[in-house]
């Protein structure tokens, strides 16, 4: 028998909601076939099955919130096969703090699923909302919306949810809380003061685009990371002409070329593949390399290459397409959202000159690789001569965390980088 487990959805989240489960109890289920979709505090996603076999019992059903690691559903890999009850402290009921009980809504939740009780397994418990449902003749309140609700004083009755069913989302909150604020609002000028900081206020005639959850969440990690880490920032400029010539070619992009370098650096200064501790400097043995992916305009999230250190430039392109793929589709695993020791963030098909990325929180660096365009470069010839010559260059942005190394070292690093990039025979790597 397996045990599904509420999965990490990244480093930060600390509990997650089911919105749907796709599979009934006695369905089949397929590895990596998608399973629930939940919600955090950080992103909603599909979370794909670890194992294969069928569905024997549904633990926590739709609109229930609970910790990271509990148990949400149990799979055996015959329907004949023995289910044996979940631990006590994983069940939902346990460790869960009367603020996180999700508010029940009257109405049906889709096709019925069994749950060992013969009711559907939204079924009808939480407390009361203290309003009419809003949005829908159907769904649920995630936690974090009824908190929301609560803190804006809103009925969920007056809220339009554009959620699956017409469930109430937190942008569906913020946005009825932004357009009640524009209709009492004074001119586009004025402001309200909260304590020390003014807070500005729309217009009658400004636009409100309410934060999504992804979006929120975002802020709130680049943020906190502002307030924690020290940040500083080196760049250089890359001659990108050696790469050129065998990246056409074999089909590949200048960023495995850039990760590969990259890891050879963090071999030479290891304190760049650290976090910071409680007074000291906390070097990582490994080198799982996190890739900074916009999700839709909406979002980064960072999956995760893990043990990177010894890929070849092939293995490098080809694990990136992967991961980035499917955490644009909400595919990832639990193990490719958490654990990254340095970041490497690609803007450059954009056309940038110059990144100064905010630090990916626990780690103490992060490189941007800015777009890469001609430029006339000098070149020194087998005669001695220089010559003016058109080259493919870019700059390498490293944002790094002064409490942790010097701008020497960081500075340093960026330089065996380059001179990677420029002089290494990438012929033999491929």
């Amino acid at each position: 028998m397996d045990r599904v487990t509420m999965p990490q959805l990244g480093e930060t989240v600390v509990e997650g909601t089911i919105l749907q489960w796709f599979k009934a109890e006695g369905d089949p289920i397929g590895k990596d076939e998608p399973l629930f979709e939940v919600s955090t505090d950080k992103v909603d996603a599909e979370v794909p099955s670890a194992f294969a076999g069928f569905v024997r019992r549904i633990v926590v059903p739709e609109g229930e919130t609970v910790p990271i690691g509990a148990v949400v559903a149990l799979i055996t890999a015959d329907l004949d096969a023995p289910v044996d009850d979940p631990e006590p402290d994983t069940a939902p009921d346990v460790a869960r703090s009367p603020d996180l009980e999700p508010v029940a809504r009257s109405g049906s939740r889709g096709p019925d699923r069994a749950t060992g009780s013969g009711g559907s397994p939204g079924g009808s418990r939480g407390g009361s909302s203290g309003g009419s449902p809003g949005g829908s003749a159907g769904g649920f309140l995630t936690p974090v919306v009824g908190r929301l609700l609560g803190e804006h004083g809103l009925d969920p009755a007056t809220v339009n949810g554009s959620g699956r069913d017409g469930r109430i989302t937190r942008a569906d909150v913020l946005a009825a809380a932004a357009n009640r604020a524009a209709v009492v609002a004074a001119p586009a000028t004025a402001t309200t003061t909260v304590g020390a900081a003014a807070v500005p206020q729309p217009g009658p005639d400004d636009e409100v685009v309410p934060f999504s959850r992804s979006r929120r969440a975002t802020a709130e990690h680049m943020a906190r990371s502002k307030a924690t880490a020290a940040h500083a920032l080196v760049a250089v400029d890359v001659d990108y002409a050696a790469i050129d010539r065998v990246r056409r070619p074999a089909g590949l992009s200048y960023l495995p070329f850039v990760a590969r370098a990259v890891l050879d650096g963090l071999r030479q200064f290891p304190h760049l593949n650290a976090s910071v501790g409680d007074d000291c400097l906390i070097v990582h043995p490994d080198v799982h390399l996190g890739l900074a992916v916009d999700v839709g305009g909406e979002a980064l999230m960072v999956p995760v290459v893990r043990s990177a250190a010894d890929r070849r430039i092939t293995a490098l392109a080809d694990a990136f397409a992967d991961v980035a793929a499917r955490a644009r589709a909400s595919r990832l695993t639990t193990d490719e959202l958490t654990g990254a020791t340095f970041t490497i963030t690609n803007v450059g098909s954009y056309g940038t000159v110059l990144t100064a990325p905010i630090i990916n929180q626990p780690q103490v660096a992060i490189l941007s690789t800015d777009g890469v365009e001609p430029r006339p470069v000098a070149t020194k010839g087998p005669d001695g001569e220089w010559a003016v010559t058109v080259h493919p260059v870019g700059n390498l942005s490293l944002s790094f965390d002064h409490r942790a190394v010097d701008g020497a070292y960081a500075a340093a690093f960026l330089a065996a980088v380059r001179t990677t990039l420029e002089t290494r025979d990438w012929a033999d790597e491929l």
